[in-house]
């Protein structure tokens, strides 16, 4: 009979073993994430390093490059990746219903402790045109592609007009929701939301 070779009998012992280098660890990736988080509302954006965030999350720098290219990256990814499910449009058989409920769901995240966050965001983006690039593009655009098949919804089942301008329907439902949230001259309330849709998609009907 033939004996086994020593790699054979190491894979008798260890199953199938794990090939040279670490795969990315997606328990590693949450933990940064939600370090990121952390930090960004205890210290704000210009405090936060990829430094901090790293020793936090307990990996080590190189981990977190890994996966973002610079800190506006990061930190939009761990935002949207913390309201992307409590976001998503539903399909109640009704714009009016979808829209209102979704921008119901967005106040009730600026009105929580994740509006500190968005505050952050937005303030640093003022200053350093990477943030509010990276937080339009992982956070923004993807809810705009959802929004955009809920108004086709609409517009197929003859709620809306063939021919409205998407961009310019949803910069008028959402634009008065980002006044309110940083001027701060009034209060985001379901109230708030549903007339101000009764009042856009109003304009927006099919005559």
């Amino acid at each position: 009979m033939r004996q086994k070779s020593p790699a054979q009998r190491n894979g008798d012992r260890g199953g199938n073993r794990r090939s040279p280098g670490r795969p990315r660890s997606e328990q590693a990736r949450v933990a940064i994430l939600r370090s990121a988080l952390k930090l960004l509302g205890d210290n704000g954006f210009s405090d936060l390093t990829i430094e901090s965030v790293a020793a936090h999350a307990n990996v080590g720098k190189a981990t977190v490059y890994r996966w973002w290219p610079n800190k506006a990256a990061l930190i939009a990814d761990a935002f949207a990746s913390s309201t992307t499910r409590k976001l998503r449009f539903p399909d109640a058989g009704s714009v009016y219903t979808d829209m209102s409920q979704q921008m119901r769901q967005l106040i009730k995240i600026f009105r929580s402790r994740r509006g500190r966050i968005v505050s952050a965001i937005l303030a640093a983006g003022q200053r350093d045109r990477d943030v509010i690039a990276a937080f339009r593009e992982r956070f923004l655009k993807p809810r705009r592609q959802e929004a955009y098949e809920t108004l086709r919804r609409g517009i197929a089942r003859g709620e809306l007009r063939s021919d409205v301008d998407m961009d310019l329907l949803l910069d008028s439902l959402y634009g008065p929701i980002y006044m309110r949230f940083l001027i701060r001259h009034d209060e985001l309330t379901p109230e708030f939301v549903d007339r101000l849709c009764q009042l856009v998609l109003s304009g927006a009907r099919e005559a």
